[in-house]
């Protein structure tokens, strides 16, 4: 541009990619992240070369993923079981697009995954350039912060002002003689890390804008809200690799410090004196506690303390203790405990006091919907599941007002529905018993409570029939024997194997995935993992009848009864297969075990393994799940 009085000269000093990258890279550490996914690509070598030397450093670990869904969805694993934000990392196009159902995921579950996208320059942008689309604002509505970074614009700058801005910050900083060109560099460098910084603070579920150092930034959209996913949307110029006589990154000091701290456990007892009360003053009322996904152990100490009955979802981690009610869906029956098929105390509930999210059963749906009863939630912080009012239940963030609320059970509530709970597990267990001596080996209900049982760790649970099995047998330990996993936010099955890998990586632990044949189908791109990569220890146990099972036990079952609409019913949402799975594992090089027996499961299960992965397939008769469920549903009401 020629130098007119309208228009004077402007210094637009830029960044080159990899010092945009580094400068990210080393912000993202600083912020806390500690783990990242990448997915390969050629747009997004700065980034990658950048995280490379951080992880050569000691300050992060990699893992490299061909496919970018499998990659998120392995974040996303990570993300949950470490507690902390992880990144992704995908090349430009349709590369980023693939990262929406993670981060849809993640939205409603209040998972801090970090969506790191590269991009082409401005330049190419509406050109036709290959691989070229707008990423900005590509996930509006399921992300904490957005932003597009680039090595071009000096931040907060006016044009016409630039020279005179940039002499006297270098006067005042650097002396008369700096040139203007290295402090626009710096500020530059502060302005990419300050974004990277409030886009973690996002992330955390943080109003940044309050935040000190990190106010004033443009064309940056925040909303205040529960923990959650975030995009920082990088546009790198050519050239994308380090240059020969690139010297590296300034030094990395010193390993990470500081390990995830991972599922906070509660103590029943303890719970009891934090709340100082005297149980004798609080009024009595026939109240029930509903623990839904994510809440965590401290339902069952509220209820111990309260000496109230504790109706827990699998993934809530509070199915323990002498609180915690079996085969409690049984007892509430289809219309939350008005209809029929409800056990007598259940119509007798005056209020629920909810913690977590309620996900699975209609049967909580439907007792939380009852018009007869007083509900209260327990939210100490906004929640990433739904927006406040939207909800019947009253919000209260204090504890000890909670308990006043809930108040004490009246004489022989809790052992009633102890007494009710054990009953109707026993006869629950006497009815799959039976079933199994008929048929010679355990069926899907059957599977599920036997690893549910079984695993001492980390648990995966697929969002379709194994959730609800599981929920619908599993009786509840003494104490916590596992930490239960499961895509609850949005209740997908996609991503669900990869999902598992990140959780088995993030803990470092053996860890168990049980899911349905669908679900291992619908993410069998999650089972590749490149030489060299970390492979998780994994053990992967399939429930498979050939197709999908989890509408037999809706409408669609009633509705296959039908003249004529078995076979509709069937194709469209019975979905059957008929992969071999043997040859499936063979093909991704995985260690495939049949499973005939309770005996073999139990004994697989319960060893001893070596590192790395392993398929246990269990083959089941999908067309008897229905008289199955009858079946126990009858021996259960049986025991009213």
């Amino acid at each position: 541009m020629e130098r007119t009085p309208d228009h004077p000269p402007t210094l637009n000093p830029a960044l080159d990619a990899l010092q945009v990258a580094r400068t990210v890279t080393a912000a993202l550490v600083d912020g806390g992240l500690r783990e990242a996914v990448i997915a390969p690509g050629s747009r997004s070598a700065p980034l990658v070369y950048a995280l490379a030397e951080a992880e050569r450093a000691g300050r992060l670990r990699l893992h490299v993923r061909i496919d970018e869904r499998s990659a998120a969805f392995t974040a996303l694993g990570l993300a949950l079981a470490s507690g902390r934000p992880v990144g992704v990392v995908t090349t430009s196009g349709t590369a980023v697009g693939n990262l929406l159902p993670a981060l849809m995921e993640a939205d409603h579950a209040g998972i801090q995954l970090v969506a790191l996208t590269a991009d082409r320059p401005e330049e190419l942008q509406g050109t036709g350039a290959n691989q070229t689309t707008c990423q900005e604002g590509l996930f509006p509505l399921h992300v904490r912060f957005a932003q597009t970074l680039s090595g071009d614009t000096v931040p907060e700058v006016d044009p016409d002002e630039v020279p005179d801005w940039l002499a006297a910050e270098a006067a005042e900083v650097s002396g008369a003689d700096a040139h203007p060109r290295t402090t626009a560099l710096r500020r530059h460098r502060e302005h990419l890390a300050s974004v990277v910084s409030r886009a973690l603070l996002a992330a955390g579920g943080f109003d940044t804008e309050d935040v000190e150092g990190f106010a004033g930034v443009p064309g940056v959209a925040v909303r205040e809200s529960a923990p959650g996913p975030i995009h920082l949307n990088l546009r790198f110029r050519e050239p994308l690799v380090p240059a020969e006589d690139d010297a590296g990154a300034e030094a990395w000091v010193g390993e990470v410090t500081g390990q995830p701290a991972g599922p906070v456990r509660v103590n029943p007892m303890d719970l009891t004196e934090q709340l100082d009360l005297d149980v004798s003053e609080l009024h009595e009322s026939r109240t029930v506690v509903v623990a839904g996904h994510g809440s965590g152990p401290l339902p069952a100490a509220f209820a111990h303390a309260l000496g109230l009955p504790l109706l827990a979802e699998p993934s809530s981690n509070a199915r323990f203790g002498h609180n915690a009610i079996g085969a409690y869906p049984w007892l509430l029956g289809s219309a939350g405990g008005l209809g029929e098929d409800s056990h007598p105390l259940a119509a007798r509930i005056e209020q629920v006091i909810l913690f977590g999210r309620p996900t699975l059963t209609r049967q909580v749906s439907a007792l939380l919907a009852r018009a007869d009863l007083a509900t209260a939630f327990h939210q100490p912080e906004p929640v990433a599941w739904f927006e406040p009012g939207a909800r019947r239940e009253r919000p209260v963030e204090d504890l000890g007002e909670l308990a006043v609320v809930a108040g004490h059970g009246p004489a022989g509530w809790l052992t009633d529905w102890q007494q009710a709970g054990v009953r109707a597990q026993a006869a629950l267990d006497d009815a799959l018993a039976t079933r199994h001596d008929e048929v010679g080996r355990p069926g899907a209900l059957r599977t599920s409570q036997l690893v549910a049982s079984t695993v001492r760790g980390p648990l995966v649970l697929g969002s379709s029939s194994v959730i609800r099995d599981v929920d619908l047998s599993w009786r509840p330990p003494t104490v916590p024997q596992s930490i239960v996993y499961a895509n609850r936010g949005l209740a997908g099955i996609d991503g669900t194997v990869s999902t598992a890998s990140g959780v088995a990586l993030g803990t470092g632990q053996r860890t168990v995935l049980l899911c349905g044949d669908l679900t291992l189908l619908h993410d069998v791109g999650g089972l590749l993992v490149g030489p060299g990569e970390r492979e998780p220890d994994l053990d992967i146990v399939v429930v498979n009848d050939a197709g999908g099972a989890i509408f037999a036990g809706l409408e669609h079952g009633l509705v296959a009864q039908r003249e004529g609409m078995a076979e509709v019913v069937e194709r469209f949402f019975g979905t059957p297969q008929d992969v071999e799975v043997r040859a499936l594992c063979a093909a991704y090089g995985l260690e495939w075990i049949p499973v005939d027996s309770e005996d073999d499961l139990l004994s697989t299960l319960g060893g001893s393994p070596g590192p790395g992965r392993r398929v246990l397939e269990l083959r089941s008769d999908r067309s008897a799940r229905p008289r199955v469920r009858g079946q126990v549903e009858a021996a259960v009401r049986a025991t009213f």
